[in-house]
């Protein structure tokens, strides 16, 4: 009886979590359950303690059959709806059930039953552009509708009434078919001619720091490694407008604008995705489908042994959410792992799309190992090439100008982590553990909340040495590509985009010589280069010259607590890079010692004696990588992944998920931006279902709001 109560309580759409004691007889039915409802908001319901868990009202059970399982909208005959009855008596609405069995799903929804008849439609059915409500009523559908009952197998086509098997739709040769932009005139309010950005904008995009590592040094005294700090940080973000779900549909309508996106979701859904793990990415994907504003664009590409595309970029208007939401619940697992044809297709879409938005990313998102490019094509390889299952116009390296970052979510303690951090790296992206997996939503919201406030493109850092008798050393900047020119007097940095209030820290080495008369050496001068993604507009600010006093007889030396907090960080990384390589070779033993070592040199620091919070932070990830190298067993569930997912942080400066790292209490959060935590807390009230979830994903139609303040 207590399955039964489940899978009712899923179809009315009860968006809450509750821990009861499964039986053998559930568990088997757990495989059964429908997923829709954990797209969809919480509802009203009365709960009652029982030994089956808990039990519906009277007038929830009665609703239940006025209610679509799949929109969880009323239907009501005679009032302009098509309803569709299935041979296992459950309703639905005709337009709803249509989109499942175009995307391939031909079992209910509800009881999970295999259906012998299944709905067919014109191909071309589109909800009427209507505003979306969390818990919409009386959504009408069009009536102009025509019904026709095929038995399975065969589908086959009707010429004379041009009637197709949806779900049997195939797939163009050319993505060409994304949806519109809808394009507004770009005031040309800046003139960038004068090359300082802070004088044309009132509101400065970038702002530049120097840290010299000290202000002063003996003129007698020569370095080979003169560090100066080169800190980066993009504008603040109006977060409380940034990410609403709901925008105008141009981003340029709004009291503040930011720029749209175009997202790719490469998502797993092989037979190890069955179950939970996929009813959990449902609702993850809900969650995002809910918070893409009208001018951005959505597409979903499917995998298992194959690809699919479940529908091209649209722009997530409220037709365009609710078709994303209905094609994402028609998913279903089954088959193997086929990483590299789910990213040719993401590729292929980015590539071969008419129209392009300012910012463009793809998430994948897998469980398991890649079976067919990588550990299928070659058993006499001993170290996998991982770089096979990114198409090479992804490939960096490339130039062809075609870069789109892969942020790659590995779910579970099965997934490839080396294969997931290699896509992430070589495409520019981020990779973020999922050791929990009721924790998806939020690492992905945590992304999303970032890709959702780009403020800076394209952005090139360069270094100039300013005494002529100064010479360059090296730049240190993670995954950053850079680079020093043969006469050592410049460099340069790709940085890319950079998110609202986004940070990033790059060590510049010099060679410094001794001064012989001056009081005063001119080391260096920074310029940054971006483009603006909204106005596309290029904009350029230089730094003051970084000086440092060289007086006669030397004095105390007062090291920089930003410059050293910076080694500490690059040390922790290189530390973690050396312990990996030990771990990879069986030897646990040595990559804790180095961890270790690591820990007391950290210790023995400025920034350490000063209790700085990324000290504090570094120390205790090194300590948790200790603990995840306990064992083989442990390492290779959770230790390699935790500690490539803290490499891809590092080395990006970017934020990542990994372990609880989403957490609040956790202190591995050095880079997660505003606009990130504002949205991972929206995801969080959401899956408490609580009153303030309702407010924040409720769309905000008013320009003139002003957020709370944090």
């Amino acid at each position: 009886m207590g399955s039964a109560w489940r899978r009712a309580k899923l179809a009315l759409g009860f968006n809450m979590c509750v821990y009861v004691p499964a039986t053998a007889e559930e568990e088997d039915s757990a495989e059964r359950l429908s997923d829709a409802a954990l797209l969809s908001p919480a509802m009203p319901m009365t709960p009652t303690p029982s030994s089956g868990g808990l039990r519906l009202s009277k007038s929830a059970s009665r609703s239940s059959k006025k209610t679509c399982a799949i929109c969880l909208t009323s239907m009501k005959r005679g009032h302009g709806q098509a309803i569709f009855t299935a041979e296992c008596s459950h309703s639905f609405h005709f337009h709803c059930i249509t989109s499942n069995v175009k995307h391939g799903s031909q079992i209910c929804p509800v009881c999970r039953a295999k259906w012998k008849e299944i709905p067919f439609e014109g191909p071309n059915l589109d909800p009427p552009p209507r505003r979306a409500r969390i818990n919409p009523v009386d959504w009408h559908q069009n009536n102009d509708l025509m019904t026709i009952i095929r038995r399975l197998p065969p589908p086959r086509l009707d010429s004379n009434r041009n009637i197709m098997a949806l779900h049997q739709a195939s797939e163009p040769g050319v993505f060409n078919d994304d949806e519109s932009l809808d394009h507004q005139p770009v005031p040309a309010e800046r003139n960038s001619s004068n090359g300082n950005a802070a004088e044309n904008n009132p509101v400065r995009t970038v702002e530049i720091k120097t840290y010299p590592e000290v202000s002063a040094a003996p003129r007698s005294k020569s370095y080979d490694n003169f560090t100066v700090l080169v800190h980066l940080k993009a504008a603040v973000a109006n977060t409380g407008q940034n990410i609403q779900r709901n925008m105008s549909n141009s981003p340029l309508n709004s009291h503040n604008p930011r720029a749209p996106v175009d997202l790719v979701t490469v998502l797993d859904i092989s037979g190890s995705m069955a179950g939970t793990k996929l009813a959990l990415l449902k609702r993850a994907m809900g969650f995002v489908i809910q918070n893409l504003g009208s001018s951005d664009r959505l597409s979903v590409i499917a995998f298992s042994s194959t690809a699919r595309r479940l529908f091209p970029l649209r722009r997530m208007t409220d037709a365009g959410r609710q078709q994303a939401l209905q094609a994402v619940n028609s998913l279903v697992a089954n088959g193997g792992t086929n990483i590299a044809e789910g990213l040719r297709k993401g590729a292929k879409v980015m590539e071969d799309r008419k129209e392009r938005n300012p910012v463009s990313s793809i998430i994948l998102l897998s469980d398991g190992q890649d079976t067919y490019t990588v550990n299928g094509s070659s058993g006499n390889q001993p170290q996998p090439n991982y770089q096979l299952l990114l198409p090479l116009s992804m490939h960096g390296s490339q130039n062809t100008g075609f870069q789109i970052p892969v942020h790659s979510f590995g779910f579970g303690t099965d997934h490839d982590a080396s294969s997931m951090h290699t896509i992430s790296e070589i495409s520019g992206g981020t990779f973020s553990f999922i050791e929990t997996e009721s924790v998806i939503q939020d690492a992905f919201a945590q992304c999303i909340g970032g890709l959702l406030s780009v403020v800076v493109q394209e952005l090139q850092v360069g270094v100039e040495c300013v005494d002529p008798s100064l010479r360059l050393g090296s730049l240190k900047a993670g995954s950053y590509p850079s680079h020093v020119m043969g006469d050592a007097r410049t460099g340069s940095i790709d940085v890319g985009d950079l998110y609202a209030d986004e940070e990033r820290d790059f060590l510049v080495s010099v060679k410094v010589p001794a001064e012989l008369s001056g009081a005063k050496t001119s080391l260096i001068k920074v310029r940054c280069v971006y483009k603006d993604p909204l106005t596309k507009e290029m904009a350029t600010l230089e730094s003051e010259e970084v000086r440092i006093e060289r007086p006669e007889t030397a004095g105390q030396e007062v090291v920089s607590i930003e410059v050293d907090r910076q080694r500490n960080r690059l040390q922790a990384a290189e530390a973690m890079v050396q312990a990996r390589a030990a771990a990879e070779q069986g030897d646990l033993a040595g990559a804790v010692s180095i961890l270790e070592s690591c820990r007391k040199a950290l210790s023995d620091t400025v920034s350490a004696k000063s209790h700085d919070r990324l000290c504090v932070a570094l120390d205790a990830e090194l300590k948790e990588m200790q603990e995840r190298m306990a064992s083989r067993h442990v390492y290779e569930a959770s230790g390699r992944a935790y500690i490539l997912s803290g490499l891809s942080s590092h080395s990006w400066q970017r934020a990542t998920a990994r372990g609880d790292s989403t957490d609040g209490s956790s202190l591995v959060q050095a880079y997660q931006t505003p606009s990130m935590a504002e949205m991972l807390t929206r995801s969080q009230a959401t899956l408490l279902g609580s009153p303030s979830a309702q407010r924040l994903i409720r769309p905000v139609w008013s320009c003139t709001s002003q957020p709370k303040p944090r």
